[in-house]
């Protein structure tokens, strides 16, 4: 195959973010070329353009960014396994090497040896997926029925995360639930919880727009995040705790009933964290982590195919990929935006 080139959104550096051409490279076996139609702006992305880091995943060298992306097989793999070319997919973005670390074997998502598409994680970096055209393993590429909408199924691989955070809950029929932080984490966990046959959903946020999200799709209420006495006032069963900061958790606790349960699916900043934890002994509460996703991205596909899962409205923007500086600068601002899509 001759080299060639294709248009992909680079991370220089802190606030250096380029859309310039970058090399594809020649698929080995079990590899296919998927053309790529939309890519959804994450939260790590924003950081390594804002900071040029995620937390200690610090950019040594350029890299494409983005893990949230749909397309379409354009050339399958040589050796004959995976998808047929014309198939649109979504992409589940980690692979996964041997460790020596332990695991539940059950949970890859907690192996150490995780590869994440757009991470600096490791050196040579793991590029993203951000391009026009892109090389992947077979492995990665989950097929998507036909008929259904790439713009909605770009929010399979955060729709996942949501998938994976509820799950730790268990069965939530009839049961009250809060979600604090209504970004697009928080609005897809409130899709869930409302498939899940949760009786109540509470969506909190401190911007009026992502709380109109959260009850797009199924937040039977919403409260400002400044409004700390009435979300204590809560008493849930289950609380979705989505914001990443400290202050969130506060109200996750206290929003909590007794002997309730607490997933912490945003991620908090290193160090020590000035949380009122005595209320999860005091009232017994379940605290329970979080990461990533395993296999859901299936499950949310389906759901996404059948209806059962209405998550269109967390889409709220969609930029060409040529206008990626505007798309990060309006993704970075919660008081105007769900999730934004690239359009490559």
């Amino acid at each position: 195959m001759t080299p060639h080139t294709t248009t992909a959104v680079v991370a220089h550096g802190a606030d250096d973010l380029r859309v310039e051409p970058v090399a594809v490279r020649s698929p080995g076996p079990g590899e296919a070329v998927v053309a790529v139609a939309y890519g959804g702006i994450c939260g790590s992305d924003l950081h390594y353009w804002r900071h040029g880091a995620v937390g200690e995943s610090v950019l040594r060298a350029p890299m494409i960014l983005g893990h949230e992306v749909v397309g379409t097989v354009v050339r399958e793999a040589s050796d004959g396994s995976g998808l047929a070319a014309g198939t649109p997919v979504a992409v589940h973005p980690a692979t996964h090497e041997h460790t020596d670390v332990r695991f539940p074997e059950d949970r890859p998502n907690l192996s150490p040896g995780v590869r994440y598409l757009g991470s600096a994680a490791r050196f040579p970096h793991t590029e993203g997926a951000f391009a026009r055209e892109i090389v992947l393993p077979v492995g990665m590429l989950r097929a998507l029925p036909a008929g259904i909408d790439l713009r909605v199924a770009a929010l399979a691989e955060p729709a996942a995360v949501a998938w994976h955070a509820v799950s730790h809950a268990g069965d939530l029929g009839g049961k009250r639930v809060l979600v604090v932080g209504s970004g697009p984490i928080g609005a897809l966990a409130v899709a869930v919880a409302a498939r899940a046959g949760a009786a109540e959903i509470v969506a909190v946020d401190l911007h009026a727009k992502p709380r109109s999200i959260a009850t797009a799709v199924g937040a039977t209420r919403t409260l400002d995040a400044t409004d700390t006495e009435a979300i204590a006032a809560v008493d849930a069963d289950v609380v979705i705790e989505s914001s990443g900061n400290h202050r969130g958790l506060a109200s996750a606790l206290a929003g909590a009933a007794r002997g309730g349960t607490v997933v912490m699916v945003g991620l908090l900043p290193k160090g020590d964290q000035p949380v009122q934890i005595a209320h999860a002994i005091t009232r017994e509460l379940r605290l329970v982590g979080s990461f990533r996703f395993n296999d859901e991205i299936d499950e949310v596909i389906a759901a996404i195919a059948d209806g059962s899962l209405a998550i269109g409205p967390v889409v709220t923007h969609t930029f060409p990929v040529d206008e990626a500086l505007d798309a990060f600068a309006v993704a970075a601002d919660a008081s105007v935006s769900g999730k934004v899509l690239l359009a490559f």
